[in-house]
């Protein structure tokens, strides 16, 4: 009997890590859909376009200039003639591919906060909430944050 629990616990902790590597695995498609940002401010949603994954900002809780009143523009913008496009509609991740695993990389995501586009790729955190890592040269200068499945389009 003692000889049978031992084989099981030493099975469970060999095939445990095989395991949850599946349970990681993901289709290429798993991104597609709408993703509410950390922060709750506006919603992205993530589409496909060929073998390219792409995002575009679909909502903003505050879609209108506190000022003019008029819809937020992308006025940090560096190139002049783009201070006026719409922030809704815009879109701030650009190129991914899927590796066949579990990430989304080779793209690049653009903050319209400060104007800057910065490399990135994404991962799943877990099964509704993304890890989206925004970096310059290499993903160790960067940061990350968390984009939750909207449910509610």
């Amino acid at each position: 009997m003692r000889n049978i629990i031992t084989t099981s616990v030493v099975l469970f902790l060999l095939l445990a890590p095989a395991m949850q590597g599946w349970s990681q695995a993901h289709k290429p498609d798993d991104i597609v859909g709408t993703w509410l940002n950390q922060e709750a401010t506006g919603k992205v949603t993530i589409y496909k376009e060929g073998d390219k994954y792409f995002g575009k900002l679909v909502w903003l809780r505050t879609p209108l200039d506190s000022i003019t009143g008029q819809p937020r523009t992308d006025k940090e913008n560096p190139d002049a003639k783009l201070k006026s496009t719409p922030l809704i509609g815009l879109v701030n991740l650009k190129n991914f591919s899927f590796d066949g695993k579990a990430e989304w990389s080779g793209g690049t995501i653009y903050d319209p906060k400060n104007g800057k586009t910065y490399k990135c790729y994404i991962q799943f955190e877990s099964a509704n909430r993304l890890k989206i890592r925004g970096y310059i040269g290499v993903s160790l200068l960067g940061r990350n944050t968390f984009w939750t499945k909207s449910f509610m389009q």
